[in-house]
């Protein structure tokens, strides 16, 4: 299974590549050309094999605060986006001009959560990327951090990567990190820690390996990896966690080697409405379920009806996205409420048949209707 996994990735058509701060201004000390030259030099033989590429870039605010003369990365967001403003100048010519000396057009490409949110501009964006592979051009994609205010950002180029593969369906992420991979324990503190080779997107026993930390240049731990693989796997990606100076690190991928760790999908690919149900942050309400009702969602498929709601957090409209919590308070769905706050309390713990005594004539007796929820 080891072995058929990796060559599977060698035969994989279409790649998102994001590659960390660190590894991309050489832990700060400004942008590294060289790897930089390195890396497309791979990536324009796997683009003149007929593979498809999407890169996903950090770096704008490591950047800025060299250009700047800032050691500590800032804290106040109008600092954060200064920087970014300042260090993107830089960071989009270097990926343009390498990778047209290896006759590629480039398109950049800036985000923020709010583009995601929107379902409209949701699809757009989704468009635009397979118009730009269809045409084999290069997206070189990164975070708007210099409109992005608190409540849309996506925090970290891991999550944003992942939204990526989503988007495009891609059948491999690479994380180029400055990490070999996932450890069974921290290897800067440890050093016995084991490298994990393989192992399935979502598993918690792997979240318990994982580091928290940040470093100083970015903003996402080897937990906002796992978590960002997790989020590939809703399309059928699988996510590759390496270490992003590892001599000729792509194209020992595309020929099947066993490097870093591979988290492969657990599951079938989900609908594609329901990646983008999965992917929003601003989460209106919070829907407190009994046993029952996690079971109907988890193994049955079911939609969420009012009788196995205990409690509810928030003000929602109807159409808003509400998060479903077990028992014990995680997560466990999200979906988009048929019903606001009011109704929705006077209908929990209530059976289906008992609505229209309350409400009146209805048409979704369901809160949430399954084709609108997706298990996380």
């Amino acid at each position: 299974m080891f072995n058929k996994n990796r060559e599977q990735l060698g035969a994989a058509h279409r790649w998102v590549v994001k590659i960390g701060s660190a590894m991309i201004t050489n832990e700060g000390q400004g942008l590294d050309n060289l790897s930089i030259d390195a890396w497309v030099a791979q990536m324009a033989e796997l683009h003149q094999s007929g593979r498809e590429l999407l890169l996903v870039t950090s770096g704008a605010v490591a950047e800025g605060m060299k250009r700047l003369g800032w050691r500590q990365r800032p804290t106040a967001l109008a600092d954060l986006q200064a920087a970014a403003a300042v260090g993107q100048m830089g960071l989009v010519q270097a990926w343009e001009s390498a990778f047209e000396r290896h006759g590629i057009q480039t398109a950049q490409v800036l985000l923020t959560h709010e583009d995601a949110a929107d379902r409209q501009r949701y699809l757009n964006i989704r468009n635009t990327l397979r118009t730009l592979l269809r045409l084999r051009v290069v997206p070189v994609i990164n975070e708007n951090d210099t409109v992005a205010f608190e409540e849309i950002r996506f925090g970290d180029n891991d999550t944003l990567g992942a939204l990526v593969a989503n988007l495009v369906e891609a059948e491999l992420y690479v994380i180029l990190t400055d990490q070999q991979g996932l450890y069974d324990k921290n290897p800067r503190e440890f050093l016995d820690a084991r490298l994990i080779s393989e192992g399935r997107a979502g598993d918690a026993l792997l979240e318990t390996m994982a580091s928290g930390g940040t470093g100083a240049l970015g903003s996402g731990g080897m937990m906002t990896k796992l978590h960002a693989a997790s989020r590939a796997a809703r399309s059928g990606a699988f996510t590759l966690l390496a270490w992003g100076r590892e001599p000729e690190i792509l194209r020992r991928v595309a020929a099947g080697e066993a490097l870093g760790t591979l988290l492969r999908p657990s599951q079938s690919p989900v609908a594609a409405r329901k990646q983008w149900l999965a992917v929003q942050l601003q989460v209106r309400g919070r829907l407190h379920l009994d046993a029952g009702a996690v079971r109907a969602l988890r193994t049955a498929g079911k939609s969420l009806l009012p009788v196995g709601v205990t409690a509810i957090e928030g003000q929602f409209a109807r159409g808003d996205l509400a998060a479903c919590l077990d028992p014990n308070g995680i997560e466990v769905a999200r979906g988009l409420v048929n019903y606001d706050t009011e109704q929705a309390l006077l209908l929990i713990g209530k059976t289906t048949r008992r609505i229209e005594e309350l409400l009146g004539p209805v048409d979704d007796p369901e809160l949430i209707h399954r084709d609108n929820l997706v298990v996380i």
